[in-house]
């Protein structure tokens, strides 16, 4: 397993990342063996939020109820789960921060977060009442550090006119197929492609430059929850007839090819699974580390129907 340092921690973590987000109507024994599984396979990330599951924290509380962590266990990983989607709108209010931490907690039955998202950019966002709620979980022990899900290098920098505390990660949407966070910066300033508009105001960039951890989620959607792009071979033939020679290269699956892709960039971008196979856990793992040339990437970048100028 790949791993990285999670910026201003000096904590490593794996590359790979378990999110939560399906495991409602498994079993107490079907989500121990997916927890068992990640952990066989090096994974020691596990990704929540409060929204998750249809009404709230019902995920985390399924986790909670059946991974009875010792304290080794709970040392040895990393909880992260986020705040601020409500019904019908976005509340990053210093209150609804502090209660849904709590909350989050309760149901994860542990005593702290390793790392607290804030989930879908608010535009009515107080950065002075984000910053009052950061520190108060720290002074308390609750969270240990933050991050951000899903917003553009702008809007952090407004957070940080009040938030002192460093912002570690942002968790966004990433796959070879949707890719406009790396695919942009390649065919930069051509006009009338639409490749080169800029969606995220150089959010890779800015990622590297202030050493932010990048967390990947549907690394393997088409689009936005438009099905996988793995063995679709009515819309990206070409891509999976080059990634089935990769993983067969290189001794792993389809999947594994599909997280070495995004796991080779050097900005250090973690994969969200949101599996609830534990094969497809172990499968993922393997691809981690697969150390794709440049020649290799940049072919799985054009096969899936990227301008390469």
């Amino acid at each position: 397993m790949k791993t990285y340092q999670m910026p201003h921690s000096g904590r490593s973590v794996s590359s790979v990342v378990l999110g939560l987000m399906r495991i409602p109507k498994m079993s107490d024994g079907e989500i121990q063996a997916l927890y068992g599984a990640a952990r066989d396979a090096g994974i020691d990330v596990f990704d929540h939020a409060d929204i998750y599951g249809g009404e709230r924290h019902l995920c985390e509380k399924r986790f909670g109820d059946a991974i009875k962590l010792d304290a080794a266990e709970r040392d040895a990983i990393f909880i992260q789960s986020k705040v601020g989607i409500r019904n019908g709108f976005f509340d990053f209010s210093k209150e609804h921060i502090l209660k849904t931490v709590d909350e989050s907690l309760a149901a994860l039955k542990t005593d702290y977060l390793d790392l607290l998202l804030l989930h879908r950019p608010d535009t009515l966002v107080e950065p002075e009442e984000v910053a009052e709620a950061f520190e108060q979980l720290v002074a308390a022990g609750k969270v240990r550090s933050f991050g951000v899900s899903n917003h553009t290098p702008g809007q952090i920098e407004v957070l940080k006119t009040a938030v002192k505390l460093p912002l570690v990660a942002n968790q966004v949407q990433l796959s070879i197929t949707h890719a406009p966070l790396i695919a942009q910066g390649v065919a930069a300033n051509m006009a009338g492609l639409d490749q080169s508009i800029s969606r995220d105001n150089g959010l890779l960039d800015y990622s590297r430059l202030n050493n932010m951890l990048l967390q990947a989620w549907s690394p393997f959607q088409k689009g936005f929850f438009d099905g996988v792009f793995l063995g679709d071979r009515e819309n990206f033939a070409a891509l999976n007839d080059a990634i089935d020679a990769l993983a067969k290269q290189y001794g792993v699956t389809p999947t594994g090819i599909a997280v070495a892709w995004i796991t080779r960039h050097p900005a250090n971008i973690q994969v969200v699974l949101g599996t609830t196979n534990p094969t497809r856990v172990k499968d993922s793992a393997a691809g981690s580390a697969v150390p794709l040339t440049r020649e290799e990437w940049y072919r799985l970048f054009t096969a899936a129907g990227h301008t390469l100028p």
